[in-house]
Parts: structure tokens; sequence; C-alpha cells
């Protein structure tokens, strides 16, 4: 239960617990763009693996702003879930990456090998990936 009390620590805790998010980033025109990703709590902050060459990591290292919010498998949101804005760091050190990628493969087990070796064969190998590290800053939530 959310009420306006929620610091960004608590809802990162939930977001962290989370099957899916809906992770925002933002173009050089401010326009918002919705991904669902996979997430995991490190500590204080939250960590997400993805491609290297995604544009979300592009958008990443132009503006760090990001708002993470529950969702489904396909992205969508309720209306009603609290967002966590956030401030995202793109990592990619070994040593970073490896972390992410371990965290995510001990939270999502088989249905992890199972996607990362599907878009193993389907891109003819791994391709390099980051971590972006994800630090709590506030929680908003909307009018509905």
């Amino acid at each position: 239960m959310h009420n306006e009390s929620t610091t960004p620590t608590e809802l990162a805790r939930e977001l962290g617990d989370a099957k899916f998010v809906s992770l925002v980033t933002y173009r050089r025109d401010g326009s918002a763009v919705a991904s669902a990703m996979w997430i995991a709590q490190d500590g204080p902050d939250l960590v997400v693996w993805t491609p290297a060459d995604t544009w979300k990591v592009k958008r990443v290292r132009h503006d760090p702003r990001v708002v993470l919010v529950r969702s489904n498998r396909t992205g969508k949101v309720d209306p009603v879930e609290p967002e966590l804005l956030g401030t995202a760091v793109v990592e990619d050190t070994p040593d970073a990456v490896s972390r992410a990628e371990q965290l995510i493969r001990r939270k999502y087990g088989f249905e992890f090998v199972l996607i990362t070796t599907i878009e193993a064969v389907i891109a003819r190998g791994r391709k390099p990936r980051v971590a972006l590290r994800i630090s709590p800053q506030q929680v908003t939530s909307k009018n509905v």
C-alpha cells in the first residue's frame, strides 16, 4: 500500500522486488520513452542490465534523469502506481556489468537463462552489455 509518506528508499525496495518495471528515459527534445525492464536491488540503488548499443543507454548518457514504475511484461503501467524519480549512471566496467548480470540472473533464474539464450541465438552471439545504476531521488504519484 502506498501513501504520500512512501519514501524513495521504500519504493526502491518494492521496485527491486517487482517482476517488471517501466524505465522512462528522455530524448534530447525532452520527450519521454518507456521500456519494460528486469530490475534488481543493489544496496540503496537499483540496477538494470541492457545491451550497450540501445537507445536508452544513449539517452541516459545525455540525460541521467529516469522514472521507474511497476509494470507488466509489456510495460503497461497501472495509473495508480507511484513513480520513482531517480538518476541513472551507465556502468560499463567488467565488474559492474558482471555484478548487475549476477543480480538479475539470481532474481529471474530460468527465465533469465531462457531469454538470454534466445537473444544470443537471434543476435548470433552475445551483445556487449552495460549496467544502469539508478539512485532513487523522489516519489511522485499521479492524480487519477
